[in-house]
């Protein structure tokens, strides 16, 4: 795979403080596609990846909270139980993201 191909990555997060976590929350909903709360996928390079980041650090507290990303390997196996990998009403309408359909698929979406 070519260093500046998209990967997908999930982003996790633990914020102690509500107004940054609501403040986290809207800004990634407009970077990446949730999840599960406080987990997002996001589609990028690695550059890309390493831009969110600093974006994410300028947007919470390094000391208190805890925010990580893990880069989505080619072949992927999912378990879920319970409700289903995906939040709510949330839809995907676009198979421009390969690794989020490769997440969907596994997860039996």
């Amino acid at each position: 795979m070519a260093l500046n191909a998209p990967r997908g990555w999930l982003i996790t997060y633990d914020i102690t403080q509500p107004k940054r976590l609501a403040r986290l929350h809207r800004f990634l909903v407009k970077q990446a596609t949730p999840v599960q709360y406080s987990v997002f996928h996001f589609e990028g390079s690695p550059a890309q990846m390493g831009r969110l980041m600093a974006d994410i650090e300028t947007r919470i507290d390094p000391k208190s909270d805890d925010v990580r990303a893990y880069q989505l390997p080619e072949r992927l196996s999912i378990d879920t139980i319970g409700r289903g990998s995906l939040p709510g009403d949330t839809f995907v309408l676009s198979n421009t993201s390969p690794s989020l359909q490769k997440l969907l698929q596994a997860a039996g979406r």
